[in-house]
């Protein structure tokens, strides 16, 4: 159980950063959820590999040119050696991931495993912990927000919000609730 559902109900604050008198909500039971970095790490990896595009060198890159081996008893080695005369590719080694302008070695294939399958009992259980770590302060804090300012963790703000269309008076509210350094911090960087 998270450090946060040792409170039962949350203070509802105004547009004005004052709480609500009288007025507090239940702690969701989500915030009661155990916290599992170990599983919200594994989860987060697996879901960005499904985001991967598949890559792969050309399938001609390295084979671009005719060489054949020499052979033994020339005290050369046995690579492919492109033929020809009068120029000083005729006779460098060809083809081999050792030579200058050979192919690569095991060359990357398109149809490599990119995507990773997620069981969703999984999934779901991962956002549940990260919810939950949310509402606790000092792991939120260790994660780089700025929230010395904030009164209270989860913060829950009136409906009123919902009236914001403008990005200047959402600016205002920010500042507000000490959450613009939080917001500013990224820009800084």
């Amino acid at each position: 159980m998270s450090l946060s559902a040792a409170r039962p109900v949350v203070s509802v604050y105004t547009d004005k950063n004052e709480p609500v008198k009288d007025h507090a909500v239940p702690l969701p039971a989500i915030f009661k959820a155990p916290i599992r970095p170990d599983i919200v790490n594994e989860i987060h990896q697996l879901m960005r590999r499904n985001r991967r595009q598949p890559y792969a060198v050309s399938e001609e890159a390295g084979h671009q040119t005719s060489a054949e081996s020499w052979g033994t008893g020339r005290a050369v080695a046995r690579i492919p050696r492109v033929r020809g005369g009068g120029t000083h590719r005729s006779g460098q080694g060809a083809f081999g991931n050792m030579c200058r302008g050979g192919r690569m070695f095991a060359p990357t294939k398109t149809w490599r495993r990119w995507h990773r399958k997620i069981n969703v009992n999984q999934r779901r259980y991962a956002i549940v912990s990260a919810i939950a770590a949310s509402g606790v302060p000092a792991l939120v804090q260790s994660k780089g927000h700025v929230i010395d300012g904030v009164s209270e963790f989860p913060l829950v703000v009136s409906d009123k919000l919902q009236e914001v269309t403008k990005t200047k008076q959402a600016v205002i509210f920010l500042r507000r609730m000490k959450i613009w350094g939080d917001i500013q911090k990224p820009c800084k960087e």
